[in-house]
């Protein structure tokens, strides 16, 4: 069987993809290199244009009582002492939903269940690929190929797609490397609906409240590319970096287990100029990674998959239309990853001098500024 598109991985950007793409009538192939659907990953922030894209796929009603509602965002220093906040409660009234947190792998399953049947295959993975007037042609690690009219690369940041097409577009690493987990502790040490992020000296530390009283925290600190040392701490050695912090950071690490803690190094994708070739299209991480300083890694994805179906209906040549979702996708993708790269450099700044210009500086700017800004990320003309 020839598909009308092939999408290789599937995460977030794949199944929101194929959903949109189904909805109009495509015959959709799905390719997961996992062997089934992993309960994996921590939590996630999404902001309106998420949600609103969600709803176009039909999914929100399913998804909702997985969702966490923010109502006002928190920025400290490590002592506790206020820096800047968001009173979130506006922006939801006015957009229904303004910024909600849940588990990754609660939407991947969520997303899952909206696909027709037999649409993702596991275990399948992607070793090349090649494209000719006719279409595309994929080619297995199980020796099968597979045929479509076009290839959809949501492979995410380590695309085999885009290694093969795309070679001089590589990962860059931020600068520091990341912690995360999510935990049932104690009722003391959360607060519903308030998302707080410290930025101290020692490192960057979020506390994330999701569903049926689970935290999801992050913690990130300076440190080399790949470090070994970094890959083998433990809760107790993140506690004596964030010892002297205040409630309930370190309370939190010493609920966690090690084996809850998700450990990797922050990367993205620098903006780039080119997101297809020719029948062949970067979407999600693939196409423009972004650190996740505010928010939008799953967002954009989200907007990648509902903007893709609607130029569809309009262009029959996927070339065209690939060519058009490049034109469409990568002014709003670039400011969302150089906004969130500028975010990550000054959150995570060591030289007390400069921490404390930055506190002064972020206590004087009006919240409006900060609204607005967040405002600009949410708008998107599906």
């Amino acid at each position: 069987m020839k598909y009308d598109f092939i999408i290789v991985g599937g995460g977030i950007a794949g199944l929101a993809t194929a959903i949109a793409l189904q909805k109009e009538g495509y015959q959709v192939k799905v390719l997961e290199r996992s062997t089934e659907l992993k309960v994996v990953g921590a939590g996630l922030g999404l902001g309106a244009n998420a949600w609103k894209g969600l709803t176009r796929l039909g999914i929100t009603n399913d998804l909702e009582r997985n969702c966490h509602l923010i109502k006002r965002t928190k920025f400290l220093d490590q002592k506790g002492n206020l820096i800047s906040e968001m009173d979130i409660e506006r922006l939801n009234r006015k957009y229904g939903v303004a910024y909600f947190t849940v588990h990754r792998a609660d939407l991947q399953q969520v997303l899952f269940q909206h696909l027709l049947p037999n649409t993702i295959e596991f275990g399948k993975r992607l070793v090349d690929f090649n494209q000719n007037e006719t279409g595309v042609t994929v080619r297995l690690e199980d020796g099968n190929t597979m045929k479509g009219e076009a290839l959809i690369a949501a492979d995410g940041i380590h695309s085999i797609v885009r290694k093969k097409s795309f070679s001089n577009i590589k990962p860059r690493y931020s600068g520091y490397t990341c912690w995360r987990a999510v935990v049932k502790p104690p009722q003391e040490l959360i607060v519903p609906g308030e998302f707080t992020e410290t930025w101290g000296a020692k490192g960057r530390f979020g506390i994330v409240p999701l569903t049926n009283n689970q935290i999801y925290w992050f913690a990130c600190v300076n440190a080399p590319f790949q470090s070994k040392d970094m890959s083998a701490f433990t809760t107790n050695d993140l506690y004596h970096i964030f010892q002297d912090y205040h409630f309930p950071v370190p309370e939190l690490i010493k609920w966690t287990e090690n084996e809850k803690l998700i450990w990797n190094d922050i990367l993205d994708l620098k903006p780039t100029n080119r997101f297809a070739m020719d029948k062949i299209l970067l979407i999600g991480d693939a196409a423009h990674a972004t650190t996740p300083n505010i928010g939008q890694g799953a967002g954009q994805a989200i907007e990648d998959a509902i903007i893709l179906s609607k130029i569809l209906k309009d262009k029959n040549c996927k070339k065209e239309a690939f060519s058009e979702f490049e034109n469409l996708r990568i002014p709003k993708t670039k400011k969302i990853t150089n906004l969130s790269w500028r975010i990550g450099k000054v959150a995570q700044l060591d030289n007390p001098f400069q921490i404390k210009i930055r506190n002064s500086i972020m206590r004087m700017l009006p919240p409006k500024i900060q609204e607005n800004q967040l405002e600009s990320i949410f708008h998107t003309d599906f």
